[in-house]
């Protein structure tokens, strides 16, 4: 690890940002902390909450890690395209430099046309001689930043080779861990008969949504407080980018009123709030879905997940793991890549988020806090 910090101090030179080096910087640390956390939480009293937590601190130091080594990858193509063009230049400067950097003998002192062509020779060579000696640094400084960057780059394996196993080892212990969870207060009891009938009778997501209520046995009235006073600033339940804003349509010309977003796979997605949960299992074309309720009246629509965690009826704490994102889990040349993961898989998942007031459908950006950009 300190290897690798040290590599990335070289990434501050005086054409990649700052930013790049503070990136990876970042990443090392962040990795690192994962490595400890990861340890402790074997100890830990709430061992699901302390896994969530290293399961986001892996992904925050992977993200920041692929950040800086694909500003590294790029500015090494750039230099070594930029270094391949010249190379003609490059072959005359060398011959002009070695040229004058030879000894000096007296008659390379004389000039044919005498003192007077000597002496404007010589001034003719003191103009040139300081451009050709800065063209030779800035020689000098690409092939340095080139050679710096490939060892980054090589160095950088063996720290992502172990962040990618630390992360797996993570997302395995906290599924372990919430199948062994028993702590949770449970607000309902699910009916699976009436599920599978309200399942099979449902045409829409507002027809089951409507029909919640109906699943549920022994149900006690809810006790968590209400989350107006969030409205707006309640975080997202993944790490991702907006996709497709609520309304806007897809490549099919399909659009609904909620919102997609693009995430990395295998990402870790929570509740953003308390909230109990009403379903979970597959739903219609949405894939599995997690329907949570924070507050009576109003519910979050989860699809498009790859595991789902939990029973309907539990009462979660805000943060808390609700599923795993599908795809494939990203090797080290994907993160090395230049031109991204499998060129264009860095966010190769998409989750869908809808919101529901009194059975009607809102735009959850409303509610969650994005740059909204």
């Amino acid at each position: 690890m300190k290897r690798l910090c040290l590599l990335f101090a070289l990434m501050t030179g005086p054409v990649l940002a700052q930013s790049a080096g503070d990136a990876a910087q970042a990443a090392a640390d962040a990795l690192e902390a994962a490595s400890v956390q990861l340890d402790k939480a074997e100890s830990a009293r709430d061992r699901v909450a302390a896994l969530t937590d290293t399961v986001r601190a892996y992904e925050d130091g992977l993200a920041a890690m692929r950040q800086g080594l694909r500003a590294a990858a790029i500015r090494e193509t750039e230099l070594s395209r930029k270094l391949s063009a010249q190379e003609g230049e490059v072959s005359q400067l060398l011959g002009v430099l070695s040229a004058l950097g030879g000894q000096v003998q007296p008659q390379t002192l004389l000039h044919p046309q005498g003192p007077l062509g000597t002496a404007r020779s010589g001034m003719l060579v003191a103009a040139v001689t300081p451009g050709l000696a800065q063209k030779a640094e800035q020689l000098r400084s690409d092939l340095k930043e080139v050679t710096a960057l490939r060892e980054l780059q090589q160095s950088a394996a063996d720290t992502l080779k172990e962040g990618l196993a630390g992360v797996q080892a993570a997302r395995t212990e906290l599924s372990q861990a919430i199948a062994d969870r028993t702590d949770l207060p449970r607000r309902f009891t699910e009916d699976p008969i009436r599920t599978e009938i309200l399942i099979a009778s449902t045409e829409t997501l507002q027809g089951f949504a409507s029909g919640l209520s109906q699943i549920a046995e022994d149900e006690t009235p809810q006790n968590l407080p209400r989350i107006a006073g969030q409205k707006g600033s309640l975080p997202l339940p993944v790490r991702g980018v907006v996709l497709r804003r609520a309304g806007e349509s897809d490549a099919a010309g399909v659009s609904r009123p909620g919102i997609v977003l693009a995430t990395q796979p295998k990402a870790l997605v929570t509740s953003p709030t308390a909230a109990t949960i009403r379903y979970n299992g597959p739903l219609l074309d949405y894939g599995l879905v997690t329907i949570l309720e924070p507050q009576a009246d109003l519910l979050f629509v989860i699809a498009g997940l790859s595991e789902v965690y939990g029973k309907a009826g539990q009462v979660l704490p805000a943060g808390s793991p609700v599923g795993l994102m599908g795809g494939e889990a990203v090797e080290n040349g994907d993160i090395l890549s230049p031109s991204g993961e499998r060129g264009g898989a860095e966010r190769s998942e998409t989750l869908y988020i809808e919101v529901r007031e009194g059975n009607a459908p809102v735009d959850p950006l409303t509610w969650f806090a994005t740059d909204k950009g």
